[in-house]
């Protein structure tokens, strides 16, 4: 049986692509019973996924305390959203390309 949410982990140099995908239809109420994989936190995070707001919200919360948070954009790259380190400010762009879009 597959699970509500499923996550993928892409571990590069410097951040990790974590993907989520959607396999049935969600309400709030999941947040009360979904587990994000945990990672390497010395790494930034790059979100990658098509989901509600909410679940956004939940993600970045999750991993608040990594060096930096993104959100992937196809059309841009990664949108720095959140960061602790002085080299990356919100606003800035990480020139990556995925192939395939959560």
């Amino acid at each position: 049986m597959k699970d509500v949410i499923s996550f993928e982990i892409e571990e590069k140099e410097k951040y990790i692509i974590l993907s989520f995908y959607i396999n049935e239809n969600l309400t709030p109420s999941i947040l009360k019973r979904i587990y994000p994989p945990k990672i390497n936190t010395r790494k930034g995070v790059v979100l990658n996924g098509r989901g509600p707001i909410w679940l956004y919200g939940f993600l970045i919360h999750f991993y608040h305390s990594t060096p930096f948070l993104a959100i992937y954009d196809p059309r841009l790259g990664a949108v720095i959203i959140e960061s602790h380190i002085p080299e990356l400010k919100p606003g800035d762009i990480l020139d990556i390309y995925l192939d395939k879009e959560g």
